[in-house]
């Protein structure tokens, strides 16, 4: 039976980013080579790395149709989808987009620079995603030297300008974030691949040095999925890293990531161990590249392909979250940025987190990725009490699983055969595999990649709420883990008091704790404490640095306009500050053991 052959359209899209006082984008998509038929657009209700619906659709403020010359009609047929009968075989619509989400996830415009994701201004083109996209990338009124850093590829011309790009599909035009201004570059070869650094924002870091170690980092990272090449899966990519005064957060995609980070993580010049704020800034950079195989091309079968209209559910981010939040650190420490005790200090760090919160007794990692929707993308002051994080314990499960492979097979296998087994399997050919990992299926492949039968230890660390016997596998690898009260000697309340209105509020208060058991709830206002007024949090720190376990104090504090009185008795505080530090005298095996896990002590200078 002879059959006709199914017309692709040309899609086509301009954007321009057109009033940066307004903050918006005006947006052209053009489609032609259309049936005399209805045909359905719509935009993205969530990006994929961020597990929340955001209705993007909403920051539509203006759109019509035509055919190039007359209007068309067009229906609203939900929150993020309209439709329209093509005209002549041609539809085209113009949209305006406010951008003023100075996030990693959706768009921002002003007169300092344009950033955005492609689900938040790009329709899709309902019933027709695979075929191929045109983009026509046009400078803002003011636009001056304004230059243009993303991984589209460009169509015939030189990079960073504006101008035309084009993508085989919707899916990969909407993975290649865009930002334009006037940004700063720095860059290097790893992996065999193209690495450039763009930076937005002022600073007066050391470049310099952030590119030096972010270029041990990747390459590690290459070396670690790809022992014998080092090969990275990319020929081209960016990290887009945004400058504030007070930010953190970071979304990966297939070839660049997205990066917020407060100015003074940057590293000082003349730096010399990395400080709190720089290890910050290496670890969430190494966890977005990270992704570059963990999750952007190894992905639970849930994600492939991604459905962008509605959640998609996954019990498995426990391993796509929490395997990343393992390596990132770790591949820090390889690439020889930081030293041995910087890493363990981090690990401790935390552990120390993941402990203090009650909410890991009553919800595993594995239920927090499938609520990652519904609670953990949305917190509110109970969340500690009730939530556990797939990131922090994910990374705990995954240490505690990396230990017990390299203990038990004598240090001859490890987490990274895993690793490397995924990417074969499910990565390296995921364009045109397109299979994904399904929800039983880790305690199988770790077995298979290593030999050893870890179905017990999932089933207990990460699909029920038990802690991993972190203190014993660590001993194995010659280390001691020690627990210490998370206030030092100063008494607890159980309430974390944060100034607010000109007065001190209470942000959350811990399930089972001494306010708790006092009647107090977060949203509460602390008027006094013992007849004293108290105005800001450290006077109440300045308090309870002189009371003793068991002293009882009188509260007054506004609920509402309701001003109540009760009576909160001091408990000693909870140990849950954990160090990791070196046994003194560790046997043989267990230096052989930690030296294959964390190689020789020291940095790389």
């Amino acid at each position: 039976m002879k059959t006709e052959p199914v017309a692709v359209p040309l899609i086509q899209y301009v954007l321009q980013p057109a009033d940066p006082k307004g903050h918006v984008f005006d947006v052209t998509l053009d489609i032609s080579g259309l049936p005399e038929a209805p045909l359905c657009v719509s935009l993205p209700a969530w990006i994929p790395g961020s597990y929340m619906i955001r209705d993007f659709a909403r920051h539509i403020v203006e759109i019509r149709a035509d055919d190039g010359a007359r209007r068309i009609s067009l229906e609203k047929l939900d929150k993020h989808r309209w439709r329209a009968r093509p005209r002549g075989g041609r539809l085209r619509l113009r949209y305006r987009v406010y951008a003023w989400d100075l996030s990693v996830r959706g768009a921002h415009f002003d007169e300092s620079h344009a950033f955005f994701n492609g689900t938040s201004v790009f329709l899709r083109v309902d019933g027709h995603e695979s075929a191929p996209c045109r983009l026509r990338l046009s400078p803002p009124p003011h636009a001056g030297d304004w230059r243009v850093a993303t991984t589209l590829a460009r169509a015939g011309a030189r990079l960073w300008g504006f101008g035309d790009y084009e993508a085989r599909d919707y899916d990969e035009l909407i993975d290649h974030p865009v930002e334009m201004g006037l940004f700063e570059t720095a860059g290097f070869e790893a992996g065999g691949a193209r690495h450039e650094i763009i930076v937005t924002g002022r600073h007066d870091g050391d470049l310099e040095r952030f590119t030096r170690d972010l270029q041990g980092i990747c390459a590690a990272q290459a070396r670690l999925f790809e022992p014998r090449g080092g090969r990275a899966p990319v020929d081209r990519y960016l990290f887009l890293l945004t400058l504030v005064g007070d930010g953190y957060g970071g979304l990966e995609h297939r070839a660049s990531t997205a990066l917020i980070a407060n100015r003074h993580d940057m590293p000082r010049h003349g730096l010399e161990a990395p400080d709190e704020g720089y290890r910050r800034l290496l670890g969430l950079a190494s966890h977005e590249y990270f992704h570059t195989w963990n999750v952007k091309r190894i992905k639970p079968a849930a994600f492939a392909p991604y459905r962008l209209d509605a959640e998609s559910y996954t019990r498995l981010l426990w391993v796509f979250e929490g395997f990343t939040s393992y390596y990132d650190d770790l591949m820090v420490r390889r690439a020889g940025a930081i030293d041995r005790a910087a890493y363990l200090g981090l690990v401790g760090d935390t552990l120390s987190r993941v402990l203090a919160g009650p909410g890991r007794k009553l919800q595993s990692i594995a239920e927090s990725s499938f609520d990652a929707w519904t609670k953990f993308y949305r917190q509110d002051e109970n969340a500690g009490n009730a939530i556990v994080s797939y990131y922090a314990k994910g990374g705990l499960v995954a240490l505690a699983l990396d230990l017990a492979i390299r203990d038990r097979s004598a240090g001859r296998r490890s987490l990274d055969d895993v690793m490397r087994l995924m990417w074969r399997r499910y990565g390296r050919d995921f364009e045109t595999a397109g299979l994904g990992i399904e929800e039983d299926a880790m305690a199988g492949l770790i077995e298979e990649a290593t030999g050893i039968d870890l179905g017990r230890e999932i089933r207990r660390w990460a699909e029920s709420t038990e802690d991993p016997p972190l203190a014993d596998l660590l001993a194995t690898h010659g280390l001691r883990l020690t627990m210490s009260p998370a206030g030092e000697d100063r008494p607890w309340l159980g309430l974390r008091a944060v100034d607010r209105d000109g007065g001190v509020g209470i942000a959350s208060v811990t399930s089972g704790g001494p306010g708790h058991a006092a009647g107090l709830s977060a949203g509460d206002m602390l008027v006094a404490v013992d007849g004293l007024r108290i105005s800001r949090a450290t006077a109440l720190d300045a308090v309870l640095a002189r009371k003793r376990v068991g002293a009882r104090l009188r509260i007054h504090a506004f609920r509402g306009d309701v001003l109540r009185e009760l009576d909160i008795v001091a408990a000693a505080s909870p140990r849950t500050k954990a160090r990791i530090e070196a046994e003194p005298r560790p046997g043989m095996r267990a230096q052989r053991l930690l030296a294959g896990w964390l190689g020789r002590d020291g940095m790389r200078r």
